[in-house]
């Protein structure tokens, strides 16, 4: 359930763009409608409603699940915090420049973000994120926890230069497939690899 909540915005921003792609004058006129006010120069043509619609509703989903949280007196994570930044700032450009390049920048910052704080985390701060986030639930050795913290950060840097090189050198609606199949893809092969080594340490320590 929790990684559907995480991926909330990134499902509804694949399915809007899927939806606004097939039916592109209905897109249009719903985006000029509700956009055009947003829009430099106030005009949303054919070929931009798709992303600037699913670019609004990644938007305001990110902002709903801030708002579940908080209603629900849940905690919110700082990483929630860091994407409703970064979306807010990148997808308002797009919306408001009614251009594609911010949008597909918003990944990168995000995973460079993610990588600079594991990084540097325990250089500046003396602090393991990684042991700080999964501490509760394993007992581990700190140089394992090391490994871990390290291997998270490169992993999250090496998806940020990924992201670009996928916009800048496909088409748009690959960048969206890949956005959502391929980052999760690799993700999870990340973390079956991650629990393997993880498996076989623990085994070992027995």
């Amino acid at each position: 359930m929790k990684l559907l909540f995480d991926l909330f915005p990134v499902i509804l921003f694949f399915i809007v763009f899927k939806l606004a792609g097939a039916n592109p004058e209905a897109a249009q006129a719903f985006g000029s409608q509700y956009l055009s006010s947003l829009v430099l120069g106030g005009e949303v043509t054919l070929a931009q409603a798709p992303i600037l619609l699913s670019t609004a509703v990644a938007i305001i989903a990110t902002v709903c699940q801030i708002g579940w949280l908080l209603a629900r007196r849940k905690t919110v994570d700082h990483m929630l915090w860091v994407s409703l930044v970064i979306i807010t700032l990148f997808g308002g450009a797009t919306i408001y420049f009614h251009d594609e390049q911010f949008i597909k920048l918003k990944p990168t910052v995000l995973y460079w973000c993610f990588s600079v704080a594991l990084l540097l985390s325990p250089l500046l701060f003396k602090k393991n994120l990684i042991k700080s986030m999964l501490g509760k639930q394993l007992s581990l050795p700190d140089q394992v926890w090391s490994k871990l913290n390290l291997a998270w950060g490169l992993f999250f840097g090496l998806m940020g230069g990924l992201n670009l090189y996928i916009g800048a050198n496909f088409p748009l609606a690959f960048w969206v497939n890949f956005k959502l199949f391929g980052f999760l893809g690799l993700m999870l092969a990340f973390v079956i690899a991650q629990s393997l080594y993880l498996s076989r340490h623990m085994k070992g320590s027995e």
